[in-house]
């Protein structure tokens, strides 16, 4: 033994195992202990800065909220009053520098004199904002970990600001001073590492008798073999022909004994042909020799002789009476994975509940199944969440190797009220259930016994039950049944079915997902959408609006009356689909609304919506001190993540007045109108494009025009006249054709339009208003010049009453007399000239007064003491609506009045002197 353990070459050289180990353990833990030393090292450094920080940040608290500050902050010399106390202060709390600053960053006092007055450098916006903080700073004059603190009021308001801090260089020195313990410290656990390292290795040698890797591998050899010889017998027979080592598979095939190892192989109870193999130094390849009932594929091999040692024999046993089953079970096998794969390709394709079901009926039918069924609750195929209770559901898809077949048919209500039937078993317990034997399903034939007869009687006789589960959530049931195919499901045919299963649950769960987010995007559509249009004297309007069957997009459309029967027609779309898109169109359509009761002209209301647009897009981002942004606030993050901006939307936007043909319109990037003459022929006003909404700069053009007696506007979206196989142009010819057809009501014309031009799936929503014009009689109009002198207000207040008697408006011609005379008086008084009054007999009477003055009057309460402002009070009294437009020369003030004073939903009031009136002020 001793002179074993001489030999320190062998011992403890490289090439042992023993030297191997040591050497390894020995670099590990040289490893460990640097990276040790080193977060040791960075955490004292860390923990430094910490230190610094927080006693940066309570002196600076502790100072701010110092007695007197404030009186100091605002006595005429701050500087005098706060430099002692702030070097007292520094000094006490073993700060590097102190000091006091205004709220915009200049130094009332500092530690280094030379710099009071002067503007501290760093971004100070957050203390001037009223929030501390403390950073790591780096520029002038030095390098710090500083805190800043705002002063306070009382109130609450930013008075100055106190800057703390010590230099990095001061920081650093701390640590420096901990080297030597921390150093020393590592190189200790070292020591005792490595000597750990060696009694380790110590202890190897004297267990391995100092082998090395060699040896140690050709020892492991025998185990490898026995390891890796699957589904194979393997029998290792020594030099004297006596058995080392039988695997399981060998005793199963030879019949060995327990008692079979160290054994001599002729007392093994062998037939003599496979002792004898064993006996002889040849090499055997796949020799085949009856053991009982099986035929074996022999194999023998001798192991390497190994320091001229005898060697021995390694005998392999193959079952080849097992060779076809599992050639057969492999070529199943494949064909699973092959239909596997099939189905990852097949399932799927569509953002379809309904059509995924169907498709995973097709891919298991024939290949695996005769019939398939598929089950989905009502709220999954609405794309909802399935309720917890699936005892009703409805069948979805069906597909079988014959057409004649006894299940339910698609769309039937399918119900698991039995709790024992296979399909309850495997919705409560999330696994599939396997029923080799239907006649044997007791629970299945209750649920439904005259069903399950004739299902037997069909030649049903195998069921596999799999519930469709996706994120752990049940959606339905699909069961696969074999009628035709002799053979049972067995439990392999069990993981297969829920392997497919799976696999189209997912396919199933984003289908239904997608089905829900799409009918939410629809719901919010079409309720962000006019569902009724309002009947107007001036327009009879009919539309259409259709969704992309990608999904839905943010086409809009809107018909708006406007003050004097006039009515304002609008059509946008913005670019993209979803609920996003959804939301701006509906965004900007109550723009629309809310911009269209200024009664602006449709560029500049244009220009107001692209404003608000860029304002809505817009997020404050913080500037630095040199005017450049911040990381908080930096372009890259100024909408936020998963943030869209409102880019792309167009518009056009058109004003129709029926009392003289007018038709002003602007557009922004949208397409423009077509004009449908009254025999027919159709053209394409010119518009200036402008630039889309949201992107600014530039300003929107007003096109006039006058539209003959029976003309026809017609309003739509790109999406009409573009498709995939179709360009712009395209569309714009057939669109053109098919408006030449006159005699069409505007719905009838709708209709056409989409016959002649909709693709089968169009790729962008479309919308589309069809508007007949029509123009208001000359009978119903009335107009008067009014010198700007107050004795032609009771001239044109008489002679309007006048034409309301020849209209058969007595009920409400005092009213209009009123408000016609407060109107005139308030334009000749504060108005410039021209002066027109205008008598509009629509579904309401209209009073309109215009003068070339853009002053426009106010209501308001009138005092006691005031000898006027009561005029408009009483006009907005009698009057159902009124209001103010202005025009490029002036103003329009206007009054809504009910033709009958059943009409009215007004109140009767007493009103005073017409003539009194006349002096009443605004």
């Amino acid at each position: 033994m001793s002179g074993r353990l001489g030999q320190r070459p062998k011992g403890w050289g490289l090439r042992s195992v023993a030297g191997q180990v040591f050497a390894l353990q020995a670099v590990i833990v040289v490893v460990l202990v640097t990276v040790g030393a080193l977060a040791l090292i960075f955490q004292a450094r860390y923990n430094t800065e910490s230190d610094a920080r927080n006693r940066s940040l309570a002196a600076a608290e502790a100072f701010a909220h110092a007695p007197g500050l404030l009186d100091a902050l605002r006595s005429p010399d701050p500087t005098a009053e706060l430099q002692l106390r702030a070097e007292a202060a520094r000094t006490a709390a073993g700060l590097d520098f102190l000091a006091v600053m205004t709220p915009d960053g200049i130094r009332y006092t500092d530690s280094r004199p030379e710099l009071i007055g002067q503007r501290t450098t760093g971004d100070i916006a957050r203390a001037r904002a009223g929030e501390s903080f403390t950073e790591i700073f780096y520029g002038e004059p030095s390098d710090a970990v500083r805190a800043v603190v705002p002063v306070r009021t009382d109130d609450g308001d930013v008075v100055g600001l106190v800057s703390t801090g010590i230099e990095v260089e001061n920081v650093g020195n701390v640590v420096e001073g901990q080297l030597p313990l921390l150093l020393g410290t590592a190189a200790g656990a070292l020591l005792l590492a490595v000597g750990g390292a060696a009694l380790v290795s110590r202890r190897l040698r004297r267990q391995t008798h100092g082998l090395g890797p060699v040896e140690m591998t050709r020892i492991n050899e025998h185990h490898e073999a026995v390891l890796h010889a699957v589904r194979e017998g393997v029998l290792i027979i020594d030099a004297d022909r006596r058995l080392l080592l039988a695997n399981d598979e060998a005793r199963r095939l030879l019949d060995l004994g327990p008692d079979a190892e160290q054994r001599h192989v002729t007392e093994l109870g062998l037939d003599p042909r496979t002792a004898s193999l064993l006996s002889a130094d040849r090499v055997v390849n796949d020799e085949v020799h009856l053991a009982g009932d099986r035929l074996l594929a022999v194999n023998v091999r001798p192991t390497k002789p190994y320091k001229g040692r005898p060697t021995g024999t390694v005998m392999t046993l193959r079952d080849s009476t097992e060779l076809s089953t599992v050639s057969g079970r492999a070529e199943v096998a494949r064909g699973r994975l092959q239909l596997l794969y099939e189905a990852g390709v097949r399932i799927g394709t569509t953002l379809d509940v309904v059509r995924t079901a169907e498709e995973l009926a097709e891919v298991a039918v024939p290949r695996f199944a005769d019939f398939v069924t598929v089950e989905l609750p009502e709220s999954v195929l609405r794309g909802e969440e399935p309720s917890r209770a699936l005892s009703e559901m409805r069948r979805t898809a069906l597909r079988g190797v014959q057409e004649e077949h006894p299940f339910q048919p698609v769309g039937d209500r399918i119900r698991c009220v039995v709790p024992t039937t296979p399909m309850a078993q495997a919705l409560d317990s999330g696994r599939a259930v396997l029923v080799a034997e239907l006649a044997t399903a007791d629970g299945w034939r209750a649920q439904d016994p005259e069903g399950a007869s004739g299902a037997l009687e069909y030649g049903l006789h195998s069921l596999v039950a799999v519930p469709v589960v996706a994120r752990g959530v049940v959606l339905g049931m699909a069961n696969f049944w074999r009628s035709e195919t002799e053979e049972p499901f067995g439990d392999e045919d069990l993981n297969f079915a829920e392997e497919l299963t799976a696999r189209a649950a997912v396919s199933i769960d984003n289908a239904r997902r997608f089905t829900r987010e799409h009918e939410m995007a629809v719901t919010l559509q079409r309720s962000l959408l006019p569902r009724i249009l309002p009947d107007l004297s001036a327009v009879d309007v009919a539309y259409r609006y259709l969704p992309a069957k990608a999904g839905v997009g943010g086409d809009w459309f809107d018909v708006i009356p406007l003050p004097g029967a006039r009515v304002a027609l609008v059509v946008g779309d913005v670019v993209g689909h979803g609920v996003h898109a959804a939301a701006t169109m509906g965004r900007l359509r109550t723009a629309v609304l809310n911009f269209s009761t200024l009664d602006l002209p449709p560029d500049e209301l244009l220009g107001h919506l692209d404003e608000l647009i860029d304002r809505i897009d817009r997020v404050p981002s913080e500037g630095g001190p040199d005017g450049t942004t911040t990381a908080e606030g930096g372009a890259g993050e100024e909408h936020g993540e998963g943030q869209e901006r409102i880019t792309g939307a167009t518009c056009l936007y058109v004003i129709y007045d029926p009392a003289d043909g007018r038709c002003t319109m602007a557009r922004a990037g949208h397409p423009g109108p077509a004009l449908v003459h009254a025999d027919g022929r159709v053209e394409y006003p010119e518009v200036p494009a402008g630039l889309p909404l949201g992107v600014g700069g530039m300003p929107f053009e007003t096109t006039e025009l006058y539209l003959p007696e029976g003309s026809r506007l017609v309003l739509y979206t790109d999406g009409l006249l573009e498709a995939r196989d179709r360009d712009f142009d395209t569309g714009l010819g057939l669109l053109g054709e098919a408006l030449a057809t006159t005699g069409r009501s505007p719905d009838q014309a709708c209709t056409d339009i989409l016959a002649a031009l909709l693709v089968p799936a169009p790729d962008d929503d479309i919308a589309l208003l069809v508007a007949d014009t029509r123009r208001l009689e000359a009978e119903r109009i009335a107009e008067w010049d009014v010198p700007a002198d107050p004795a032609n207000v009771s001239r044109v207040r008489n002679e309007g009453a006048a034409r309301l008697a020849d209209w058969g408006l007595d009920e409400v011609a005092f009213t209009a007399e009123l408000i016609l005379s407060e109107l005139i008086t308030n334009a000749i008084r504060y108005g410039a000239e021209p002066i027109r009054v205008r008598l509009l007999r629509d579904r309401r009477l209209i009073c309109e007064i215009s003068d070339g003055s853009s002053t426009a009057p106010h209501l308001r309460y009138a005092a006691t003491t005031d000898e006027g402002g009561r005029g408009l009070f009483l006009v907005a009294q009698f009057a159902e609506r009124w209001g103010t437009r202005y025009t490029e020369r002036g103003k329009v003030i206007w009054a809504e009045l009910p033709l009958t004073t059943a009409d009215s939903e007004l109140p009767p009031m007493p009103v005073p002197d017409l003539d009194a009136l006349e002096d009443l002020a605004w």
